[in-house]
């Protein structure tokens, strides 16, 4: 097969299932055949159901012959082209099952996508891409309609199909096909087609005999047919030959001189694009310098001259080299080299692109409600009121707990190493929370709206407590929960607690809730009243020129507009208050990106009532803004603390005791967990001073015998452990400090009291103080002084057994006891088993008259063999 006849093979494959109509009524359907209809009445082009599907698409042609409205309806949603704009029907359905669906068109602007459907420029033409069908719709728009229109089906449908474009391998009636598709209306005409002989269509088809052969002349009469009473028009006749030309491919005679002939100018490009009869459908460009192109991606198009791209970040009609292409962020434009910076990185731009350092702020998990976004960023709605783990680690558990009343976070419980560390609804200032910390945690009010936990692994709460609990976590290292896992991958967020991936989020939410839970949030609205409500008042997220516009561009609000909506609607309290939290998600998110949105509240009627004399801004912070900061390093300066909105003290004042505002002179002084009010005090043994909250003593103790003053607010040491005689005592738990006299460091007080090295340290025995280096001996042991310690030898001592009196024993060990036996017992013998051996004490005793007492005993002492020895009545006797 040469290639023009593969060009040609190629061409007819593909009309099988593309149908076609173009000019003033030429009609190509699914089945490869032509013929024309000439009429104004409206058609049904094609309609069929797919997979559950439906799609509709008619037409209507005015008086010029072209085309002068389409409409497209693919699942109810219509898209109608006309005037040479494309207009959307968008649908706004209420939140109660009883409210009617209130629809409205609207222009939309290029590219533009939709969940079902994308509108985007094909090269000179537009197209339509269905994400439901395999099927997209191309037109060319010219001045007074549409000239050519194709309907593109990506594979066979096995479904029954109606209207002008057939059915796939059916050939159909002419006559039928008219008959069943035109729309009914009194007011339009279908005539029958005349022609007469047009020597043009003739000399452009003979031109294309290579191509069209024995088609030839049905293609002749479709032409005239065409053309025939429309020979003034420019757009009818050229929307033919162009057909045909594609027909014939680029390898084709007629490729190269049908406008010679026909005398078709080519289509006009803006600015410095250039046409091209066959270029790439999707022109390079600043936004995409390398498009990823097919052989099906090539059609006429204006493109830029080589070696440009087109510049889209501008007008997107001029060309410029693609090292000059602009960069652009929030909707303004920066030239190579320039530098823009956020909260969170640097960026450089270099030819059109960005080329940034990498993101310094740490992902966050947001409890927002019942809505909740990753630390991956997923974003989903929990279905029940119940008590979850938010987030949990090995030595760590978040758990939440809803409001019964409404879908509001009721308690928040961090769990560290089996100590609780436990926030509830707090309403106000209070002093006694504004600070606490210990070794697993630091907690602190950053304003009167929030709380914020600082652990010591790296783990960050932040709470909103007013004027309703909501959650922001950033994470440590591992992690699982509501929350997820924080590995960049939302694939894996709804990971359950048995450990496998759920598809959607209820099944993952439940999994994470303590004990049953019901589903009893509601996903629409329940209450018409609070519908109009909410759906009016949160549409100042999405106005273009509101308070949150300056937003936009960074944060996109459909989420939150979608969140309000819902939280509003749902309200069972105050629906201004639940607007207010809802608006304060979005101001919040577009704060933690460094952006400013002027006085949100106030624009939107919620501004807040502060407590005692403090005042409110957006600009709140922890560091160094309380009377307790003024009495020594303040611990939450060396945290992250982003300022945050709320009730705070204003410049010049502190948080004082019972939440008010002081000046430095009234602020109370703190230390060791105490305050004391301003001016002097009396403590630790010292005169004080509380001024300006700090605490001044003097620095004079008395000490004597070469002692210096310790004072432990300034360094505090270890007090219990500073004399010769604690050297000895055991340590304690925890270090005691107690201001006063103490020897130097290296130091110990001796038993006379003055202040002696370690090695001249003295001891105590008995009452007596004994030097370094002197002995004692007790308990057949040796001691000598060292160090402040005795130090004895293991030398033991030798035993001791006797019996005395009325049955009183006392043991080799010195262990008393008593036994009164009337018979002989062995006192002592070392005849241990079967082995012989070298002696035995036997005792009896000797009753007195009164037989209730021992007067004597007789003791018999065997040494070995040769000799026995034996006392009795104060008689002894010896046996050899």
């Amino acid at each position: 097969m040469t290639s023009q006849r593969w060009m040609l093979a190629v061409c007819f494959s593909l009309a099988s299932d593309t149908c076609r109509t173009f000019g003033s009524g030429i009609v190509q359907p699914f089945n490869g055949s032509s013929y024309y209809v000439r009429s104004n009445c409206p058609f049904t082009l094609t309609r069929f159901t797919h997979n559950r599907v439906e799609c509709d698409i008619t037409m209507r042609r005015g008086d010029s012959g072209l085309l002068v409205q389409v409409e497209i309806i693919i699942n109810k949603i219509r898209t109608v082209l006309q005037n040479g704009s494309v207009l959307v029907e968008k649908t706004r359905s209420g939140y109660l099952s009883d409210i009617c669906v209130c629809s409205f068109v609207a222009s939309v602007s290029l590219p533009y996508d939709h969940t079902y459907q994308h509108v985007f420029q094909y090269g000179i033409y537009t197209k339509l891409r269905s994400l439901l069908l395999p099927l997209s719709v191309t037109w060319h728009n010219v001045p007074g309609g549409i000239d050519t229109l194709w309907v593109e089906l990506d594979q066979e449908l096995s479904t029954d199909m109606t209207g002008l474009c057939g059915q796939y391998n059916v050939s159909g009636n002419k006559q039928q096909l008219i008959a069943q598709s035109v729309l009914t209306d009194d007011t339009c005409q279908t005539r029958d087609p005349v022609s007469t002989i047009n020597s043009t269509c003739r000399q452009f088809l003979s031109m294309a005999l290579d191509c069209l052969q024995t088609r030839t002349p049905l293609y002749i009469q479709l032409c005239e047919e065409n053309i025939y009473n429309y020979g003034n028009s420019k757009y009818i006749g050229c929307a033919f030959f162009k057909e045909v030309v594609q027909l014939c491919g680029n390898t084709s005679y007629v490729w190269s001189t049908w406008r010679t002939v026909t005398r078709c100018v080519p289509p006009t490009c803006p600015g410095d694009l250039v046409y091209v009869e066959q270029g790439p459908a999707f022109v390079p460009s600043c936004s995409n310098p390398s498009p990823r192109l097919t052989n099906q991606d090539l059609t006429s198009s204006c493109v830029c001259p080589r070696g440009t791209v087109l510049n889209d970040r501008a007008d997107a009609v001029h060309c410029v080299n693609a090292s000059s292409c602009p960069c652009v962020f929030s909707g303004r434009n920066y030239r190579t080299g320039d530098v823009h910076k956020t909260k969170c990185q640097s960026c450089l731009c270099d030819g059109g692109r960005w080329h940034c350092s990498e993101n310094t702020c740490p992902t966050r998990c947001l409890i927002e409600g019942q809505f909740v976004t990753t630390f991956d960023g997923k974003q989903y709605v929990i279905p029940g009121k119940c008590t979850y783990v938010a987030s949990q680690g090995l030595n760590w558990t978040i758990s939440i707990q809803f409001s019964e009343r409404e879908a509001s976070l009721k308690t928040v419980v961090l769990q560290l190493f089996q100590k609780h560390t436990y926030i509830n609804v707090l309403w106000g200032f209070q002093e006694k929370f504004t600070f606490a910390y210990n070794n697993n945690a630091l907690v602190f009010w950053q304003s009167s709206m929030y709380v914020l936990v600082q652990t010591s692994f790296g783990m960050k709460l932040q709470v909103q407590m007013s004027p309703e609990i909501q959650l922001y976590i950033t994470p440590p290292k591992s992690y699982i929960g509501l929350c997820g896992n924080n590995n960049n991958d939302t694939t894996d967020d709804f990971t359950t607690s048995s450990g496998i991936t759920e598809n959607s989020p209820q099944p993952f939410a439940l999994s994470w809730s303590v004990g049953t839970c019901a589903v009893n949030i509601p996903p629409t609205c329940s209450n018409r009243d609070n519908e109009i409500f909410a759906d009016e008042k949160c549409s100042v997220l999405n106005n273009p020129t509101g308070i949150f516009a300056e937003c936009h561009s960074h944060i996109t609000a459909d989420q939150y507009h979608t969140a309000c909506i819902q939280r509003t609607c749902n309200c069972g309290s105050s629906l201004q208050q639940c607007l207010c939290v809802a608006l304060g998600s979005y101001a919040k998110a577009c704060s933690s990106l460094g952006v400013v949105i002027g006085d949100w509240r106030k624009a939107t009627n919620c501004t807040m009532q502060c407590q005692k004399n403090q005042e409110f801004s957006y600009n709140v912070r922890g560091c160094n803004h309380t009377c307790r900061s003024l009495s020594g390093p303040d611990p939450r300066c060396g945290l992250d603390d982003n300022p945050v909105e709320g009730c705070g003290c204003p410049e010049g004042t502190h948080l004082n005791q019972g939440g008010i505002c002081s000046s430095k002179a009234e602020c109370v002084c703190h230390h060791h967990g105490s305050t004391t009010p301003p001016g002097p005090v009396f403590i630790d043994g010292r005169q004080c001073l509380c001024e300006n909250g700090e605490l001044h003593c003097s620095k004079d103790c008395g000490c004597t015998n070469g002692k210096v003053c310790v004072h432990c607010l300034e360094n505090p040491v270890d007090t219990s452990r500073k004399t010769c005689d604690s050297l000895s005592k055991p340590l304690g738990g925890s270090m005691t400090c107690d201001s006063g006299c103490y020897c130097p460091n290296d130091q110990f007080e001796d038993h006379h009291g003055n202040c002696v090295s370690l090695n001249n340290c003295t001891c105590v025995y008995g009452g007596k103080v004994f030097s370094p280096g002197q002995q004692v001996k007790t308990k057949c042991k040796t001691c000598v002084c060292g160090q402040g310690q005795w130090h004895c030898n293991d030398e033991p001592c030798p035993g001791k057994c006797q019996v005395y009196g009325n049955g009183h024993y006392q043991t080799f060990d010195s262990k008393w006891y008593r036994f009164d036996g009337h018979c002989q017992y062995t006192l002592v013998e070392d005849y241990c088993g079967n082995r012989n051996g070298s002696f035995s004490v036997r005792v009896e005793s000797v009753p007195c008259c009164d037989e209730a007492l021992t007067c004597s005993r007789s003791i018999i002492l065997d040494l070995q063999v040769e000799y026995n020895f034996y006392c009795d009545k104060m008689l002894c006797s010896i046996f050899l």
